[in-house]
């Protein structure tokens, strides 16, 4: 079973990919023969090392992103809130983005830092207050064009 030391935030490898691959082969052999998919805290680790590792690829297949995204979203809706799913998310960025983005509607930034997320929106309304004036100085110049 993988568990969280062992994989970690370190670099992903081939040889990462060919334990993971192998590693979900195998659920999915065991999962045919008691006619019920695995589930539980070691597939949403792998599918969390997964995504993380199909994030730093330069190379990423679409078809395997989308998948694994796929996969990771039905184990994120059905995993219950807990220390697990918490140190999972801790140690995986593009899975606890995912999670934020299940969860928004609810929760919001719920796993963001406060003052990342306030910064975003002061930043966010900097941006806007900008295009704002530039909008208004066009439309000013605009109409002293019209006038002469």
């Amino acid at each position: 079973m993988l568990g969280l030391h062992s994989l970690g935030r370190a670099p992903c490898s081939l040889g990462d990919r060919a334990v993971i691959t192998g590693h979900l082969r195998k659920q999915r052999m065991n999962a045919h023969l008691s006619k019920r998919p695995p589930t539980g805290p070691s597939v949403l680790l792998t599918l969390a090392h997964l995504l993380e590792c199909l994030e730093r690829s330069p190379r990423a297949d679409a078809r395997q992103y989308r998948s694994v995204v796929v996969h990771l979203i039905q184990e994120l809706k059905s995993v219950k809130p807990d220390e697990t799913l918490s140190a999972v998310l801790d140690s995986y960025p593009a899975a606890a983005e995912l999670y934020e983005n299940l969860h928004y509607q609810h929760a919001g930034l719920c796993r963001s830092a406060l003052e990342f997320a306030l910064n975003a929106e002061l930043r966010t309304r900097d941006v806007i207050r900008k295009a704002c004036r530039a909008a208004q100085s066009l439309n000013q110049k605009a109409s002293l064009s019209g006038e002469e």
